[in-house]
């Protein structure tokens, strides 16, 4: 799967370099390519910003800059399934249904908002807003990675063991308490131990307190 990103600051992705994500580029799994708006400017500046027009507070990145980079990113990888994806506070709101939709692509283009946002018209070029909740961000950097990682997760091959996706197993996403070596720690005058029935070696009893103790995400 190929992943664009349009950003300003692509130093801000070594997230993507770490873990999972790099062995998945290494294999070929994924691919991820940035465009800065600021090689696709025409002045010596190098220009992305601008006042906004009726005033307010901050700068808005321009349009063109921004559609020229999105162009390139479509040209550069051809295909018919692709996603254009704009990182939005007022977008919908990102969850793992939506990522496994976006798993079915072959392309997903991702464009990063910055300062005050982007010039409205650049929305008449993409497929869906994006928000990872309702708060803001300084900018779309860290919503693309969350979403990178999210999609990532449903391509074959990414995980070691595809059973540790528990959306697969169970159709919804759970979170299970676990516990590893030392059986017992001790902070202070406190023993924090290991439940026994996970010692006990019983897969019966070990699989009946699993099932007590899932918690339900999705």
């Amino acid at each position: 799967m190929r992943f664009d990103i349009i950003t300003l600051f692509p130093e801000a992705f070594s997230y993507l370099s770490t873990s999972l994500l790099k062995r998945a580029q290494e294999k070929g799994i994924i691919q991820i390519k940035f465009w800065n708006p600021r090689d696709f400017t025409f002045d010596k500046h190098k220009t992305v910003d601008d006042r906004p027009y009726g005033g307010g507070p901050g700068m808005v990145l321009k349009f063109e800059p921004i559609y020229l980079a999105l162009e390139k990113a479509k040209k550069d990888y051809q295909t018919k399934k692709r996603k254009i994806i704009l990182t939005h506070p007022a977008g919908k709101i990102f969850d793992q249904k939506l990522a496994c939709r976006l798993s079915q692509e072959k392309q997903l283009i991702i464009i990063c908002g910055h300062y005050e946002g982007i010039d409205a018209r650049i929305e008449k070029f993409v497929d869906l807003k994006i928000s990872l909740g309702k708060f803001m961000l300084s900018g779309g950097e860290i919503p693309a990675m969350a979403i990178i990682d999210a999609v990532c997760r449903f391509l074959a091959g990414f995980l070691h063991n595809p059973l540790s996706q528990e959306e697969k197993r169970f159709g919804s996403l759970y979170s299970l308490p676990v516990y590893t070596r030392p059986e017992k720690i001790k902070i202070k005058n406190k023993i924090l131990k290991v439940p026994k029935v996970l010692l006990s070696g019983n897969h019966k009893l070990i699989e009946e307190w699993r099932k007590k103790h899932l918690k339900k995400i999705l």
